[in-house]
This record gives structure tokens, sequence and C-alpha cells, in this order.
């Protein structure tokens, strides 16, 4: 194999490809990225058995087709250092050269045939969204769940489909993230509300590999995997098993609650003011909703205390409720600034529930006043 590459386009799509491989693997294999070469193209697959990618780069000039197994370190390195514009890099099932105008580099190959198969699609039955629209659905959902988690499959995110939509729910049992989209169907693909559960770590590799706009991303589920195509490549990785927590029943279902709008960007900077004299002990604000202003304090035991008051339009009687300000923070991080929410509570012991108009909705339980 023999082929010129530009450096830095290269580099973006190998980057990629390297977060996939283990760094530590009992199959040394494992931690290279496989290259083949055709005519026109080279793509590029990494694995760590659980999770794939197949990576495509058009921009490559290809003297000699054929395939290698490259280590990642070794590679990554190379990319980021060299001051080349082009490289050229020829191998054999020995060895790896690398050169550039100034540069030499030999690394140690293996035999590519010992590499994995990653999954390719083929899918005949699918869902299709658009690439920047399903970046939203994971990055709405994706920080709610909790990775460590052994309880239920906490540690993913539940993908749930109609005839012309995608639910995507996020969940550490303390709060809760649910978005909805459209989405077109293919083929004969069928509504599923079976437990199809992405591992936090591949929704977030799926996010990366996305393409940017709205080119279309075709998704496919099937029993034990799931399996992503877009213009970029193809991504596979395995479901996570187990019982996802009912959350349609979390979703309050309330018709007596308040419900007040509220600024994002506003809002979060009141925030972050108010938690300043936070702990680690003490991560709880309290929400005081009274005579047209929302009221955000804090009061910690040898660190001091914080009031910061925002105006809104509230006009009934007075009403508290103390949230965790992390759990707040990270569901207006990933809302602009420019945009709003209603803030739908009933007392200061139930639910706080968070919603956009565009199908996003937050549910984040109270602390207890003596567990502030």
């Amino acid at each position: 194999m023999k082929i010129k590459i530009k450096r830095e386009p290269f580099l973006n799509v190998f980057s990629i490809a390297a977060i996939v491989a283990p760094s530590r693997s009992p199959k040394t294999i494992l931690q290279n990225v496989k290259l083949e070469a055709t005519e026109s193209s080279v793509r590029l697959t990494a694995t760590d058995m659980e999770v794939g990618v197949r990576l495509c780069l058009e921009d490559v000039e290809v003297e000699t087709p054929g395939s290698a197994v490259i280590p990642v370190a070794r590679l990554s390195a190379i990319l980021r250092e060299s001051s080349d514009e082009e490289l050229n890099i020829s191998a054999d099932t020995n060895k790896i050269l690398v050169t550039g105008k100034q540069s030499r580099f030999e690394l140690a190959g293996q035999n590519p045939e010992e590499f994995p198969e990653v999954a390719d699609f083929y899918e005949e039955n699918y869902f299709e969204i658009p690439a920047s629209t399903l970046k939203e659905l994971i990055k709405r959902t994706l920080f709610a769940t909790d990775a460590e988690s052994s309880r239920y499959a906490l540690s993913g995110v539940l993908l749930e489909t109609a005839e012309d939509s995608l639910i995507a729910v996020g969940t550490d049992g303390r709060r809760l993230a649910k978005m909805e989209a459209k989405i077109t169907n293919h083929g004969n693909a069928e509504a599923s509300s079976a437990a199809t559960i992405v591992p936090s770590r591949s929704m977030q590799l799926i996010e990366r590999t996305l393409p940017a706009g709205d080119q279309p991303v075709q998704i496919a589920a099937r029993e034990n995997d799931l399996l992503v195509k877009h213009v970029n490549g193809v991504f596979y990785t395995r479901l996570v098993e187990g019982r996802f927590p009912k959350w349609r029943d979390v979703l309050p279902k309330r018709s007596d609650s308040i419900r007040i709008d509220l600024p994002v960007g506003p809002m979060f900077s009141a925030l972050r003011q108010a938690a300043i004299v936070a702990s680690e002990e003490s991560r709880g604000v309290d929400f005081t909703f009274k005579d047209g202003s929302l009221v955000l304090s804090n009061n910690t035991a040898e660190v001091g205390q914080s009031r910061i008051e925002l105006p809104v339009s509230y006009d009934q009687e007075e009403l508290t409720i103390t949230l965790d300000h992390r759990y707040v923070a990270d569901f207006l991080k990933v809302l602009q600034a420019d945009k709003s929410f209603t803030f739908d509570v009933e007392n200061g012991e139930q639910a706080a529930y968070c919603q956009t108009d565009d199908s996003y909705g937050y549910v984040i339980m109270p602390l207890s006043r003596d567990r502030r």
C-alpha cells in the first residue's frame, strides 16, 4: 500500500477513529487503526469489540491500493507534530513508512488480515434524521445519564421510535431529560418501544462523527446493536442490557401547577452567581418566587451566603423549591442563551419540570430543606 495524504484533513478523520481504539487491550491489534486504500479513497476502521467505526476519506492520492494496521499513538503524534502539508504513507505486513519533506518515520506493522471486522450498513429498513437534529437530541439527553451506574440501564440513552418520531431519554435517577424529533421511515422499519439503550460513550462518539448541517443520518436498531450511517462513514455499537425505568411515569401530570416563563441567559447568569458560595456538601439553591421576582439564594456554613434577584412574571403566593444547582446548570447549558423555557412547579416537595417549545423536557427532583 502506498498513499499521499493531506495531513490536516487526515488528522481530523484519524483522530475520530483513534478515540474508538482502546489504549490498552489484551488483543494488541485493537490498539491500531486499520487503513484500507482503494483506487480513489481510504477507509479507516477502529474497534474495541463493543464499539466500531468505519470512516471514509476521499481526498487522498492512492499510488498502490492495499491495507495496513497502524499504531494509533505513534501515527497520531506524527500527524500532530509534523509541519508538512502532505505526507506519504507506505506499508507492508512488517512495517509502515511515513515520510515528509524533511522527516522519515518507520513504524512496526501487523497483519491487517488479523484485524477484526466491523459491521457495515446494509440495512434496507431504517429511520432517517438530519445530523443537526440528532446532535441536538444527544446533547440534550446525554448529560443526564449515569455512566457509572449499575442500576437498571442508567448508563445509556434510551431511544424509542414511533411511526414518524424518535424519542431520546437520559436519566440518573435524580433528574431526567427527554427530547422528541421527527424522523423519516424507510423500508419497513417498525415502530418500537423496546429497550434500545445506547451506551453513553457510544452516544458521545456518534455525536463526534456526525457531519455538520442537515446531512441525512440513517439509523438501524437491531436486537443487540445499533448502526448509524452518514456521509462520513458508519458507526456500530452494542446496546446496553438491562431494564430502563418507566420514564413516562416520571413526567409530571398535573393541572394545577404554576408555569413561569424564564429567560435562559439571565437565568443561567443568576444561577452561577448564587452557586458561588455553594460547596460539595451544600449544593442546594433555593428558588423563591414572589412579588414579580425569582430570588436565588444559598447559605453555606463556613463559606457564606448569596442572594440574587431576577425579575419574572409572577404574582401568586410565595413558593420556594430547593434544587441542586448543578442539575439546573446542566439543563441551561444545552439551550441557546437568547431563548426561554417554562418552569413548571407545584410546590417545594414535587419535581420541577422545565420545558421548551421544541419538544424538550427536563425533570429535576427537589432537595429536602434539611439536606440542602
